[in-house]
């Protein structure tokens, strides 16, 4: 009798735990959390990181790209001592779970998010490259399949963006003329493809562009996909106006990062740079009146608003007290107060426009690797962005015929034009592509100095994040011997890309 209780209470007791089991399994599912999301969903956090990864208007950024300076050091400094830079393969991570998610609930092999995915992967991966170098490409974003992927060369890195590129192109022409429109969750575009496809193509006109050292590169073969694309509209359509930008666009919730609220906070701690400024004011543009504020000392000196010499910047190079000293005393001119301060919306902020792509098209063309008419571009960009000021005609034709804006023709002094004017047009916009065209041609010369750090100098790119020392040392050490001499993680090494 015993036995049979003992028994009897053994299997109540297996019962027990089993049931313990099966209730932990359950509880241990956080019905909170779910583990799947519409791809919809998941496309709209890409599209927030793509603004995230460009950087905000005023930021720091705009300051590495000389457009405007810190005169308060309690905030911030003019400095390029830069150190470890972010990557975006979390960002990667979720396009793969978009793609997915599309294909879970129905979607084709090839469908919107597919065809969008590849375009990510290309903007984002080159958005790394440029920042670092040589990045783990072939063997990454595999989880623990792969927890420590080798490193592809920049060469292999843009061979791959340049395909992404192709196909997503490709897919996207057959999305559009199947009629499949199933795209949802886009707040850039209104989930219209064809204004996607617009802005993968003149993605590709950057991509291009950046690599312009690399012209003579048979695997890369720049000129001739250069030619394709401005030669084939129908197969390759880019942007033709305004209104086919990517940009982000700011309301009363999200709000521009300068606006009534925080006038009295940051207005007088920032100035404008004379890297800038001095563009504007040698070739008498128009725009000068509206970004900026004229400098109080040349007021108090009898100048008026509309003269081009009442508008001053700092250099970035300069001492950052000195600076502060000289902007109190009004010798320096601040934002412009009613583009910048006036309402909570401000300005469209683009990440792919179309007045840089007229000045890339621009470019390719002065360069010899399309025919076309350079100057018919490079006005176009011009006017994009005078347009986007609100520069009335009048003005805008004076300015055209200027002694240094008439375009000289298809020379070097020509091509210093079309940079010029790109690098204008990408005040507060864009992110870092005023510096990377910068670092890539020269154009136009940075101010440096004691307020710049570095030892005078303006890097050539950002250390790998310390995650990767950590945790993928030996194939980061690989890479760093295989790109730079004693395999050092500097800044003031050049990537292949500047080679």
């Amino acid at each position: 009798m015993k036995i049979k209780n003992i028994l009897l209470g053994l299997t109540i007791a297996v019962f027990s735990l089993t049931s313990c089991e099966k209730s932990f399994d359950e509880l241990e599912k956080d019905p909170n959390r779910p583990v799947n999301a519409p791809a919809s969903l998941v496309l709209n956090g890409i599209l927030n990181d793509m603004y995230s990864v460009t950087g905000s208007p005023w930021g720091s950024q705009q300051r590495y790209n000389q457009f405007y300076c810190s005169n308060y050091d309690y905030y911030a400094t003019n400095e390029y001592s830069w150190t470890t830079t972010g990557l975006s393969f979390s960002t990667l991570k979720n396009v793969i779970k978009m793609e997915e998610e599309a294909k879970a609930a129905g979607g084709a092999e090839v469908n919107p998010y597919t065809a969008l995915g590849k375009f990510f992967r290309a903007y984002f991966y080159e958005d790394m490259t440029k920042r670092v170098g040589d990045l783990p490409l072939t063997d990454a974003l595999k989880g623990l399949d792969n927890a420590t992927p080798k490193y592809n060369t920049q060469k292999e890195v843009y061979v791959q963006v340049l395909k992404w590129l192709d196909e997503s192109n490709a897919d996207l022409t057959t999305l559009i003329a199947n009629g499949n429109k199933t795209l949802a969750g886009d707040f850039y575009l209104g989930n219209n493809l064809r204004q996607w496809q617009k802005v993968v193509n003149s993605f590709k006109l950057r991509v291009l562009v950046t690599l312009s050292k690399k012209e003579t590169d048979a695997d890369l073969n720049i000129k001739a996909r250069f030619a394709e694309i401005v030669g084939n509209p129908t197969k390759f359509p880019i942007m033709t106006s305004m209104a086919d930008n990517l940009q982000y666009i700011h309301n009363t919730v999200n709000k521009y990062p300068r606006n009534p609220d925080n006038f009295g906070f940051n207005a007088t701690r920032e100035n404008m740079s004379k890297t800038y400024i001095d563009l504007l004011v040698d070739r008498k543009d128009p725009r000068l009146f509206i970004v900026a504020e004229p400098a109080d000392a040349k007021l108090k000196a009898g100048l008026k608003a509309t003269d081009f010499a009442a508008y001053v910047g700092a250099s970035s190079g300069e001492d950052l007290a000195d600076m502060s000293t000289k902007a109190l005393k009004g010798e320096y001119s601040f934002l412009g107060k009613k583009r910048y301060y006036s309402n909570y919306v401000g300005e469209a902020v683009a990440i792919i426009s179309y007045t840089e792509t007229c000045f890339n098209i621009a470019e390719g063309i002065n360069r010899g690797w399309a025919t076309g008419s350079a100057e018919d571009f490079y006005l176009k960009g011009i006017s994009a962005s005078m347009n986007f000021y609100g520069v009335d005609a009048t003005a805008l034709n004076t300015y055209l015929t200027g002694d240094l804006v008439k375009y000289t023709g298809n020379t070097s002094s020509g091509l210093t034009q079309i940079l010029t004017q790109k690098y204008l047009a990408f005040a507060q916009n864009s992110g870092m592509e005023a510096w990377y065209n910068q670092r890539r041609t020269g154009v136009p010369t940075f101010l440096v100095g004691v307020g710049t750090g570095n030892s005078g100098r303006i890097p050539k790119r950002w250390q790998y994040p310390s995650s990767e020392l950590s945790t993928n040392k030996d194939n980061l050490k690989s890479a760093l011997t295989s790109q730079f001499s004693g395999g050092n993680d500097d800044i003031n090494e050049s990537i292949w890309l500047l080679k």
